[in-house]
């Protein structure tokens, strides 16, 4: 084979590879796709909330001026691929070091969501294109006249698309249901006296009592078969949401395995009268999913909507969706997440909730 013949089928490789691994990074949805990019592998290497949505957009943006420079004759030996080498060198480094502290477990995030891979995987196929550019390095002849401006502008033209594509957006706070929607979510409905009747109540409100004093006798018994109160963080969501038993989630509108965890939820509630209430964390992408989610779980439970970074640190560093937390006074006894070795597992759950206090704490 000849040896253009050869260097353009190298050069088309390793094109496809780096456009790949960009439009990758931008799957399902770009703002989604990069915050969670952000979060999961960016965060834990040290990046702050504030750089790390611009050191992003702007890797995306070089892998994609990576992937089409590599096609252009301009500076292809003295620029763009010993830029390229280098940056899969950084990439060997640093999947290297997180192999070696954490083990080769989890998504490198090198090709997003879309095609997960491990560390070792990663670095297996970086040392490969390196050794693939090496050799393209050796098939081209020397650099011609060429062009640097247009280099650069497929560069800047890459990273300011990014930006276009993925707007950098500030925090959304909280976003609540409409009032009529929240007191459908909790189960309240009105009838034709305009009186309102509770059918499938979410949140327990226990109405204030004087304690007797045989209650006040039995005090410390009461504390020894109950855990104490303690503030969990979630009341900001859910006010009262520390005050007894209380099932919190972590959804994503249009994930099916969250869609199932919620259907199998509920028909638990349906077959236990004393079943925690279960209130939901939405992550604010598709939102308009939501009525989908509820009708296919067949009922509605109390839920917020927060933005997708903010949602991917409540949910933590290395879990995944579906997210379900048993909370008792605030505490947490079990968080099931995922859908691998901690998934939610109904069977062990049930068990779980009827559980005194005293078999909770061992």
């Amino acid at each position: 084979m000849k040896k253009e013949n050869l260097s353009w089928i190298l050069r088309l490789i390793i094109s496809a590879l780096f456009i790949l691994s960009a439009v990758a990074k931008l799957y399902p949805s770009p703002y989604f796709a990069i915050s969670t990019f952000e979060v999961k592998q960016l965060y834990p290497l040290g990046f702050s909330e504030g750089l790390a949505p611009y050191f992003s957009r702007i890797l995306i943006g070089i892998e994609f001026a990576l992937g089409i420079s590599i096609l252009l004759k301009d500076y292809l030996k003295k620029i763009t691929i010993p830029a390229t080498i280098l940056l899969l060198a950084v990439f060997v480094i640093h999947l290297s070091y997180t192999t070696f502290i954490s083990g080769n477990a989890g998504n490198c995030g090198c090709f997003g969501e879309l095609l997960p891979m491990t560390p070792v995987e990663a670095i297996i196929k970086n040392i490969i294109a390196i050794g693939l550019l090496v050799w393209l390095f050796k098939l081209l002849p020397a650099d011609k006249k060429s062009n640097f401006w247009l280099l650069k502008s497929v560069g800047l033209g890459c990273v300011l698309a990014l930006f276009m594509l993925a707007p950098i957006r500030p925090v959304a706070e909280n976003i609540e249901a409409p009032i009529s929607e929240m007191q459908e979510n909790l189960g309240i409905v009105a009838d034709s006296t305009s009186s309102l009747t509770t059918e499938v109540p979410e949140v327990e409100v226990s109405p204030i009592e004087i304690p007797k004093p045989e209650v006040v006798a039995n005090t410390s018994k009461i504390e020894e078969e109950t855990p104490k109160k303690v503030k969990s963080g979630y009341e900001k969501y859910f006010p009262g949401i520390d005050n007894g038993k209380k099932i919190l989630c972590y959804f994503v509108p249009g994930c099916d395995h969250c869609m199932d965890t919620a259907k199998e939820l509920n028909e638990m509630r349906k077959k236990d009268k004393n079943f925690p209430p279960v209130f939901v964390i939405f992550m604010n992408e598709e939102p308009e999913k939501i009525p989908t989610f509820f009708e296919f779980a067949g009922t509605k439970f109390q839920y917020k909507m927060i933005d997708v970074i903010p949602f991917w640190t409540e949910l933590g560093s290395g879990r995944d969706t579906p997210g379900v937390k048993y909370l008792w006074n605030g505490n947490e006894f079990k968080y099931y997440d995922g859908i691998s070795e901690n998934k939610f597992n109904g069977t062990e759950f049930k068990k779980l909730i009827k559980k005194p206090y005293s078999e909770l704490k061992k």
